[in-house]
C-alpha cells in the first residue's frame, strides 16, 4: 500500500461517490463517468510521474479489467462495475487497487449478507449457492440454471456494487493516510 497524493485522493474520492450515487439511484454506472476517471487517472498520473505514472495507470486499469470483465461474462457484475473498477486503478495502480478491491470485497461481502437478511432470503441464498457449484461441477454457466443468477436478471436480488467500491475505496485511504509511507 503506498500513499496517494492529495490530487488523486480527490479524484478517487469523487469518482466513487459520483459512481455510488448513480449506482443507488439508477442501479447503473454512466459510462461517460467511468471514462472520465480512466482518462483522468491516466493523465493526473502522467503528470505527477511522468512514463511511470502512464505505467502505473495502464497496469492498474488493466489488472482491474483482467479480473472483472470474467465477472462480467458470467453475468455476476455489470459492465459499468468492471468499467468503474478500472478508472479505480488507473487513479490507484495496481498495487493499491489490489488493497482496494480486497476493501471491497469485504464490505460487499458484509452489505450482501444484510441484504439476504433484511429480505428473509437465507434459505434461497443457499440453494442459489448450491446451484453455482453444482453448475460448475458439470460445465454450465450459473445464469443458464436459473434467471436469478444473471445479475441483469429483474428477478436477481441485485446490490449496488459501486457503493462497496466507495466503502473500500474510502477505508483504502483512510488506511493509507495511516500506514502508508510518504
Amino acid at each position: 500500500m503506498s500513499y496517494l497524493p492529495p490530487g488523486l485522493q480527490g479524484l478517487l474520492l469523487l469518482l466513487v461517490i459520483a459512481a455510488a450515487g448513480f449506482d443507488l439511484r439508477q442501479r447503473r454506472i454512466p459510462n461517460w463517468l467511468a471514462l472520465f476517471g480512466l482518462l483522468a487517472g491516466i493523465a493526473m498520473n502522467t503528470f505527477l510521474f511522468e512514463t511511470a505514472g502512464l505505467w502505473i495507470s495502464l497496469r492498474g486499469a488493466g489488472l482491474a479489467l483482467a479480473i472483472y470483465v470474467p465477472l462480467f461474462a458470467l453475468r455476476a457484475m455489470g459492465a459499468g462495475d468492471a468499467k468503474l473498477m478500472a478508472a479505480v486503478g488507473a487513479i490507484t495502480g495496481w498495487q493499491n487497487w489490489i488493497a482496494v478491491m480486497i476493501l471491497t470485497c469485504l464490505f460487499g461481502g458484509v452489505l450482501a449478507i444484510i441484504l439476504v437478511l433484511g429480505k428473509g432470503r437465507v434459505r434461497h441464498t443457499l440453494e442459489n449457492l448450491k446451484l453455482i457449484l453444482t453448475s460448475w461441477r458439470f460445465h454450465h454457466l450459473p445464469y443458464q440454471l436459473s434467471p436469478e443468477l444473471d445479475v441483469g436478471s429483474e428477478q436477481a436480488l441485485r446490490l449496488p456494487h459501486a457503493v462497496s467500491i466507495l466503502l473500500g475505496t474510502a477505508s483504502f485511504l483512510v488506511a493509507a493516510a495511516m500506514w502508508a509511507p510518504r
